[in-house]
């Protein structure tokens, strides 16, 4: 891998983490590195399972394929959010 794949996965990673933040009611308590984070593994599941359906090229923006990620990064933000609550009680 390139400086610039690494360098756009670092970016799309932010932008799925955060837009799966946003999706999420309420204020999360998780830092920008573990958002970096669960949005960069979500922008890989995510298209790993769009290719596997079929709907990872085509013609335009990628609708299907950001939908998935997004609902991924929420996923993943509402479960390290959930197991982090859980570990201050």
């Amino acid at each position: 891998m390139e400086i610039s794949g690494i360098f756009t996965a670092i970016v799309i990673g932010l932008i799925i983490g955060a837009l799966g933040r946003l999706v999420l009611p309420g204020k999360q308590k998780i830092g920008f590195w573990l958002t970096l984070l669960i949005g960069i593994v979500a922008a890989l599941i995510g298209t790993f399972i769009a290719a596997a359906i079929g709907v990872d090229d085509t013609d335009g923006i990628d609708w299907i394929e950001l939908i998935l990620q997004i609902a991924l990064a929420a996923g993943g933000v509402a479960l390290v959010e959930g197991l982090g609550s859980r570990r201050r009680s």
